[in-house]
C-alpha cells in the first residue's frame, strides 16, 4: 500500500501511538536504510502492525473490518478456498447481490483478488483487516465444516441404521435405485463429497470392514480418517454412487469404472470413479478433478531458477517435445495443463488426447481415450495429425505404437507434450528406446524432461533449527551440498558467504488446525537434451551417465531441489526424504 510517510506522519501524531522523539528517530533510521516509515516502525517494534494497518486504511479510505468475533456464514467463507485464504491472507465475510466483500491484509495482492474475481464472478471489494481476524476467520474453515458434517451423517445414518432393519440387505437393482434416491442417503453422499471437496483432498476411499465403514480422505498426498459410519450403510452409499457414475446396481461380483460430475459454489470437480469387489462388500476410490486450472503458474508449481527458464525456452519452440515423468499423482498432467496454459493463444490450435480429460480448457480441443471401442492413443493421434494442430498433447505414453506417433508428430512441424512413467528425467530416454524408437530419431525430437514428486508445503506454523555438523556430512554423502549451495546464491536465497551450518531449516509445528502441512508444492529435476547429451543417446549411453552429464551442465537432482525448497522454508528435509525414497 503506498503512502507517502508524510501523510502517515500526521496520523501517527494524532493517533499518541508513538512518541514524538520515536517517530523522528524511526523516521532517519527509515531514510538511512531506505525503506518506508510504516516498515522500520513496525520493524523496530514501536507499532504493532495491526495498527498499522488500522491507520493505513484511515489514510486510504479504505473501510477496516473487526472479524474477531464475527460468525461469518458458511457458504460465504467458502467461496474463497480455505489454503487461498490461508496463503494469501484474505477473506471473503459479505456476500451482496452482485458483490463480494473481502477482508485483507494487503489490498495491493492483485493476483489474490484477480483469483477470487475469476471463481466467483462478482466485483471484489477489499477491506483491510488485521492478523487475528484472519486467524479466526481461518479456524471457522475447520468448526463450520464439522459441525455442519457431523450433524448430517448421525441424523442420516441413524435413519439408515432404521431402514436397513425393516429391508434387509437389498439385492435387486429395483431395491438398490430406490434406497439411492432416498433423501437419506442422497444427503450423506453429498455432505461427503463437499467436505472432500472443501478439504482439498485428491481421493476419497470408500472401505468396509467388519462392523463399520470406513471413509479416508487423501489430502496433500496423506491418507486421513475422515469419519467411520455403520456397516449397513456400503450398499445404499455405493449404489448412490453408481447411481451418479451411471453403472450396474446390481453388479457386484467384477469391478467397475465410471465418472460424474458436480457443481459446488461454481467450481466444477469431476469424480473418477472406481469400484471393487473386496471381502467385506465393495471398496470405492474416488479421484477429485478440479476442471478450472486457471490461476496455476509454474512459479506457483515449484519451478525455479536455470530450470524454469529451460522450460519457457521450450515453449518457445515450434517443434520438438516436452515430456513429463513420475508416478501416478505426482502432478504431470498439473504441470502440462499449465504449460498448455501458457502456450494457448489465439495463432495456435491445440489438440489433446486424454484419458480421461482431468480438466476442461477453454479454446482447447480435448479427446477422450475410449478403449472399449477400439479408440485408444494410437488410433487418436493418427486422426490428431490430420486435424491441422500446432501444439499436441497426448496423455500418457502407454506403449510402442504411441511413442512412435508422437516422435512422428514432433518431427514433422508440431510440438508434443506427454507423460511418461519412469523414477527420474534421464530414465525417460532408455524407457524411450525401449518402445523401440530409433536413437537418431529421438535427439532429434526431444528438448526437456521433466521429473517430478510432490511434497507437503509448510503452514505458517514452523519452527526454524540448524543441522548439526554429523547430519551436514550424512546429508553430502547423499547429495553434492556444493551444488546446492551455489544454485541458493545465483537466486539470490541467501547471500554472502554464509556456510550451511548457519542457514537455518524448518521443521512442522502441528496446531489445533493441521499438522504443520498445507497443500503440497513440487519438487523437481529439469534435463535439457543439449548436444553432448544427444551424442551420448547416440552412443547408447546409460541413464546414470546421462543424468552425470545433466548435472554437470547444471541440473539440479530431485533430492537437490527438495534440500533447495527446504532452505526456503517450503518443507521439510524429513518431507523430501520420504518423497524421493518412495
Amino acid at each position: 500500500m503506498f503512502i507517502e510517510d508524510s501523510q502517515l506522519n500526521k496520523f501517527i501524531i494524532d493517533s499518541n501511538l508513538v512518541t514524538k522523539a520515536d517517530l523522528d528517530s524511526a523516521q532517519a533510521e527509515a531514510r538511512e536504510k531506505g525503506i518506508k516509515l510504516g516498515e522500520m516502525l513496525v520493524n523496530t517494534g514501536r507499532i504493532t502492525a495491526d495498527n498499522l494497518r488500522r491507520m493505513q486504511a484511515y489514510v486510504l479510505g479504505i473501510p477496516f473490518v473487526d472479524l474477531k468475533d464475527k460468525k461469518i456464514d458458511f457458504e460465504t467463507l467458502s467461496l474463497i478456498p480455505e489454503p487461498v485464504a490461508r496463503n494469501h491472507s484474505i477473506i471473503a465475510f459479505k456476500k451482496n447481490e452482485d458483490t463480494l466483500e473481502v477482508a485483507m491484509l494487503d489490498v495491493d495482492d492483485l493476483s489474490a483478488i484477480d483469483f477470487v474475481k475469476k471463481k466467483v464472478n462478482l466485483k471484489i471489494l477489499p477491506r483491510l483487516t488485521d492478523s487475528e481476524s484472519i486467524k479466526n476467520a481461518i479456524i471457522q474453515y475447520q468448526k463450520s465444516l464439522k459441525a455442519e458434517f457431523g450433524d448430517i451423517i448421525q441424523t442420516e445414518t441413524e435413519t439408515l441404521n432404521a431402514l436397513a432393519k425393516q429391508t434387509g440387505e437389498a439385492t435387486s437393482e429395483e431395491d438398490l435405485k430406490k434406497i439411492a434416491e432416498g433423501l437419506p442417503v442422497i444427503r450423506i453422499v453429498d455432505t461427503l463429497l463437499k467436505h472432500a471437496i472443501l478439504q482439498n483432498a485428491s481421493d476419497i476411499h470408500i472401505e468396509p470392514m467388519e462392523d463399520q465403514l470406513l471413509v479416508r480422505y487423501r489430502i496433500d498426498g496423506l491418507l486421513h480418517d475422515a469419519m467411520v459410519l455403520p456397516r449397513n450403510a456400503e450398499s445404499s452409499i455405493t449404489a448412490r454412487i453408481k447411481v451418479l457414475s451411471n453403472l450396474k446396481l446390481d453388479e457386484k461380483r467384477l469391478p467397475q469404472d465410471g465418472r460424474f460430475k458436480i457443481d459446488m459454489n461454481k467450481e466444477k470437480v469431476s469424480f473418477r470413479v472406481s469400484i471393487l469387489p473386496t471381502y467385506y462388500g465393495e471398496k470405492t476410490v474416488m479421484r477429485l478433478l478440479r476442471e478450472n486450472v486457471s490461476g496455476f503458474t509454474l512459479e506457483y508449481l515449484g519451478f525455479h531458477g536455470e530450470g524454469l527458464e529451460r522450460i519457457h525456452h521450450a515453449t518457445t519452440l515450434t517443434t520438438g517435445m516436452i515430456l513429463t515423468t513420475g508416478p501416478t499423482g505426482s502432478g504431470k498432467t498439473t504441470t502440462l495443463y499449465t504449460i498448455l496454459d501458457i502456450l494457448n493463444q489465439p495463432d495456435v490450435n491445440i489438440s489433446t488426447i486424454e484419458d480421461p480429460i482431468e480438466y476442461q480448457m477453454k479454446r482447447i480441443n480435448q479427446t477422450q481415450v475410449k478403449s472399449e471401442i477400439g479408440f485408444t492413443f494410437a488410433s487418436g493421434m493418427r486422426t490428431l495429425v490430420r486435424q491441422d494442430p500446432d501444439i499436441i498433447m497426448i496423455g500418457e505414453i502407454r506403449d510402442n505404437e504411441t511413442a512412435s506417433l508422437a516422435v512422428n508428430a514432433a518431427l514433422t512441424g508440431h510440438l508434443v507434450l506427454s507423460t511418461l512413467h519412469t523414477n527420474s528425467a534421464a530414465g525417460a530416454i532408455p524407457r524411450l528406446l525401449d518402445m523401440k524408437i530409433e536413437p537418431f530419431l529421438l535427439v532429434s525430437t526431444l528438448d526437456v524432461v521433466i521429473a517430478q514428486r510432490l511434497v507437503r508445503r509448510l503452514s505458517d506454523s514452523k519452527e526454524k533449527y540448524f543441522l548439526t555438523k554429523d547430519e551436514l556430512v550424512a546429508l553430502d554423502k547423499s547429495i553434492d551440498l556444493t551444488r546446492v549451495m551455489a544454485a541458493l546464491k545465483a537466486e539470490k536465497v541467501i547471500k554472502g558467504d554464509v556456510t550451511w551450518d548457519k542457514i537455518p531449516f524448518y521443521k512442522a509445528v502441528p496446531t489445533k488446525e493441521d499438522d504443520g502441512f498445507k497443500s503440497r508444492v513440487g519438487i523437481h529435476e529439469i534435463l535439457k537434451v543439449t548436444p553432448s547429451i544427444k551424442e551420448m543417446i547416440i552412443r547408447g549411453a546409460t541413464s546414470a551417465e546421462i543424468e552425470a552429464q545433466a548435472k554437470k551442465e547444471g541440473m539440479l537432482t530431485m533430492f537437490e531441489d527438495g534440500i533447495f525448497n527446504a532452505v526456503q522454508g517450503n518443507t521439510t528435509i524429513e518431507e523430501v526424504l520420504r518423497v524421493v525414497s518412495e
